[in-house]
């Protein structure tokens, strides 16, 4: 694919991309210390707040995917990622704990159900064949897009004061819209009308899929990995130095933006969808195992082992992301994207929220055994994918709804 694409929507929903993206790096890099240095929250507080608000993001998903299946998914998405960026700017007005549960919430519940609704787009906007490509290359954009806002307030966090927090978080508010705006250069794309007498929430009831979306959600903890187990498995159980983990991090998102589009070729059907998280798997236990290695070794063994270890991870995580695509848009039904998407991003939310306390617990806590532990759980879960997928194309090929639960 192009450095740019062509024009039409999905150069549109490159610079929409962009600019959000640019926004959610300066967002998520001074939004911690903002709660604690200026508004004054406890650790504990930030976290616990967290934790409920991801709690109430798992309810957009759904009804967000449904009303962009109704009332097609491009007003949804502008109307959701507008009402994100007001909220992001009301953390202005936070001064305590409740009102930071409060923002916090209806903050999580806007940005999930303009993801959702941003799937549901792209799934409507593109054709078929090309939408895994252009969610990969859309990620390897974002990917991009959270480096320079990342950057830029990384450079601002050097001055440590209210002003500083405050134009980051305007700044995040000033992408979102801009984003939002961006996103009336994408054609609208008319609701799909459903075929026969079928139920409407048709993705409730298909076993299948739900299965796929769990599995998924295990795969999907590697993120968890990546950002809680590994920073604190290189401070507190190897020698290699801390800044290792800026360099980790690094290497991930160069990895990420060079090679997600070209790992996701041939998933753009059910099948190679599921081969890849069947890949992901496999390299996901040999990252585990290779970083649980660098435990006890000299700094300069230990560091050789990370960046190896780190490696692998990112190529499951690559081939993960990829077959989640394919996977969750070639088993929807045209009528009925947005609940399906809906749902598969339900997975990875509930994902989000269990891999921090999992992740340190098991994973830190317990050493080689808790990396192996979690190492076999997403093999596990790779392995099951293509006959699960079958399973689902099965239910496609002999009825013209899913089989009910």
């Amino acid at each position: 694919m192009p450095l740019l694409p062509e024009s039409g929507p999905v150069r549109a929903l490159t610079y929409a991309t962009f600019l959000r993206a640019i926004g959610r790096g300066l967002f998520i890099t001074v939004s911690v210390l903002f709660f604690k240095l200026s508004v004054g929250l406890s650790d504990g507080e930030i976290g616990l707040g967290m934790t409920i608000a991801g709690a109430v993001g798992l309810t957009a998903g759904l009804p967000a995917g449904r009303l962009a299946d109704v009332v097609g998914p491009r007003g949804v998405q502008i109307v959701f990622s507008s009402a994100g960026a007001v909220l992001v700017a009301a953390y202005a007005l936070v001064n305590d704990f409740t009102g930071f549960v409060v923002v916090a919430a209806l903050v999580t519940f806007a940005e999930a159900g303009e993801s959702t609704a941003r799937a549901a787009l792209v799934g409507g906007a593109v054709p078929g064949p090309d939408r895994v490509r252009v969610r990969a290359y859309l990620r390897a954009v974002t990917n991009v897009g959270w480096s320079f806002g990342g950057i830029g307030a990384g450079a601002a966090l050097g001055l440590d004061s209210r002003p500083v927090y405050l134009a980051m978080i305007f700044g995040c508010t000033a992408c979102y819209l801009g984003s939002a705006a961006l996103m009336f250069r994408v054609p609208p794309v008319a609701p799909v009308a459903r075929g026969g007498a079928g139920p409407s929430w048709v993705v409730l009831r298909d076993r299948p899929y739900a299965v796929l979306a769990l599995l998924n959600a295990v795969l999907f903890m590697q993120g968890g990995m990546f950002n809680y187990a590994i920073p604190l498995w290189v401070a507190g159980r190897t020698s290699a130095p801390a800044w290792t983990v800026a360099l980790l991090a690094l290497l991930n998102s160069v990895i990420v933006t060079l090679l997600q589009v070209r790992l996701s070729r041939g998933t753009d059907d059910a099948a190679g969808a599921a081969r890849a998280q069947r890949r992901s798997g496999v390299f996901l236990l040999a990252g585990c195992v290779v970083l649980a290695l660098a435990a006890g070794q000299p700094v300069w063994v230990a560091m050789v082992t990370l960046i190896a270890g780190a490696i692998l991870h990112v190529f499951g995580e690559l081939l993960q992301a990829a077959g989640s695509w394919g996977l969750s848009y070639e088993l929807a039904p045209p009528h009925a994207i947005g609940q399906y998407q809906g749902l598969y991003g339900m997975g990875q939310q509930v994902s989000n929220i269990a891999a921090p306390a999992v992740m340190t617990t098991v994973v830190v806590g317990w050493g080689l055994p808790g990396w192996i532990l979690f190492g076999v759980l997403f093999l596990a879960a790779g392995l099951a994918v293509p006959p699960v997928t079958r399973w689902a194309e099965r239910t496609r090929t002999t009825a013209d709804q899913p089989q009910p639960a």
